[in-house]
């Protein structure tokens, strides 16, 4: 499926690396990216719904301090912090603090730092 075109549309990101056939692994691994070699030989990859595509690079130092976040969707949260950590990343924030939206962050091999999300808190809590 092509990526869905228009004017605004976060399209790409930059993810710092050191290994980066490392760290497209974990991200193929935890999130099932499609990690793919770009006409140029670098790796780059495409998120699992076709809108997102970004690659790896070298030379920068990791996104680990506050200031802009990148969250990623899931659809089971326990089972990705638990892939997450499988795979060499680690869980810096758990479920809970941003109550009631579902959310984690992490922290890659590397040491940059995402956010979580799990659709689903506010409509599931307030049942409750």
């Amino acid at each position: 499926m092509a990526p869905r075109l228009g004017n605004g549309k976060i399209c790409y990101v930059e993810i710092p690396a050191g290994d980066i056939p490392s760290l497209a692994a974990f991200y193929g691994s935890v999130f099932g990216w499609n990690v793919r070699n770009r006409d140029d030989g670098h790796l780059a990859f495409d998120d699992t719904v076709g809108q997102v595509s970004g690659t790896w690079v070298t030379g920068k130092p990791p996104a680990s301090e506050h200031g802009l976040r990148v969250y990623i969707m899931v659809d089971d949260m326990e089972a990705t912090m638990a892939s997450v950590v499988a795979n060499g990343g680690e869980i810096v924030e758990g479920v809970g603090a941003h109550w009631p939206e579902i959310t984690a962050r992490f922290r890659d091999p590397y040491g940059n730092i995402f956010s979580l999300y799990q659709e689903g808190g506010r409509q599931q809590n307030q049942a409750v």
